[in-house]
């Protein structure tokens, strides 16, 4: 098998390693793979192991032996799937490697945005701490988590996880699923449909998959529902969230807080309109919540198993 890894610098910029892929056929490693390279790395491919590159029916069509597609990530919208299908070419994601990063990411923004850490510590270090005459100092409100109600959209692997989290910090929380889930209530904990969560909520946090359905779903109108001077946070696509609605809450003061470690268009573009909110209470970080090493050492082991267990001919993990 002809093994190529197509985007492998993201996934693995040096401190893992791909020999787990070498058992299965030779492997060829490319730190990234822009569109007008593709077709001629796609040819002899086999296997093609990739990030972000988006494998249309052009693609595909450029990959006349290629037999798997084994994606490093849980997303699978970057492969067109009717098209792979057609060409007999089987999909494999790697579900829940980062579970419980995306939950600490989550609570890392909202620490962020209530204690404001990194820019006390920044004072301290640039010598406003020496300067002071008081024994104490803070230059932004500080806000208590305890008490408050966090509002989960979507009570999957992460939503729960991010719940248990929220309950050992004193929070109460209530959640919206497209399905009952009687099993995940309890003592501070209830499912409650949109609207009640939007307008309940001190903090709505969103962890629902890209869909047509969830496109846009947190608009204008969805914050309008919200608190006056609730925090949203944004750990799931970019795509969910309306930025310019978000930008434009964010400078009324609707929305007391925003946190994202997503946006719709990655890399960001240099117009997106959070841009526009340095200054307000926001804090966005580059979609690094899914990379620590632990995480990252999972999600290559699992591509590994897949590619192994397609060799195999007993495939796992595949999308349809």
């Amino acid at each position: 098998m002809n093994i190529v890894v197509f985007d492998g610098y993201v996934n693995n910029p040096g401190d893992l390693s791909w020999d787990a892929l070498k058992q299965y056929g030779t492997v060829t490693v490319y730190d990234r793979t822009p569109r007008n390279e593709l077709q001629e790395r796609a040819r002899q491919a086999d296997i093609a192991v990739s990030s972000k590159v988006f494998w249309d029916a052009e693609a595909l069509s450029w990959a006349p032996n290629l037999k798997m597609i084994a994606l490093t990530s849980t997303g699978y919208n970057v492969v067109d799937l009717d098209a792979a299908r057609s060409h007999g070419v089987v999909v494999s994601n790697v579900p829940a490697y980062s579970t419980p990063d995306v939950a600490q990411m989550t609570f890392a923004l909202l620490l962020e945005l209530c204690l404001h850490v990194g820019y006390h510590s920044e004072l301290v270090m640039d010598g406003a701490w020496v300067k002071s005459p008081d024994f104490s100092f803070w230059k932004t409100p500080l806000v208590e988590i305890a008490g408050k109600t966090l509002g989960i959209v979507g009570m999957g692997h992460i939503g729960q996880a991010v719940c248990r989290i929220a309950r050992a910090f004193g929070m109460d929380v209530v959640f919206e699923n497209r399905s009952p889930k009687p099993d995940l209530e309890g003592e501070g904990v209830r499912q409650v449909n949109l609207d009640e969560l939007l307008a309940s909520s001190d903090v709505v946090t969103l962890h629902v998959p890209a869909t047509p359905e969830t496109s846009g779903m947190m608009d204008a109108g969805a914050i309008a529902k919200m608190k006056d001077g609730a925090i949203l946070l944004n750990t799931a696509r970019g795509t969910l969230v309306d930025e310019q609605a978000v930008a434009d809450a964010l400078h009324a003061g609707k929305l007391g807080g925003f946190g994202a470690d997503v946006v719709s268009v990655e890399p960001m573009k240099a117009d997106n309109p959070l841009l526009s909110c340095k200054g307000e209470n926001i804090v966005v970080t580059p979609h690094i919540a899914w990379a620590t090493h632990e995480a990252r050492e999972r999600l290559l082991a699992t591509v590994a198993a897949n590619v192994g267990a397609f060799v195999e001919g007993k495939p796992q993990n595949v999308v349809d």
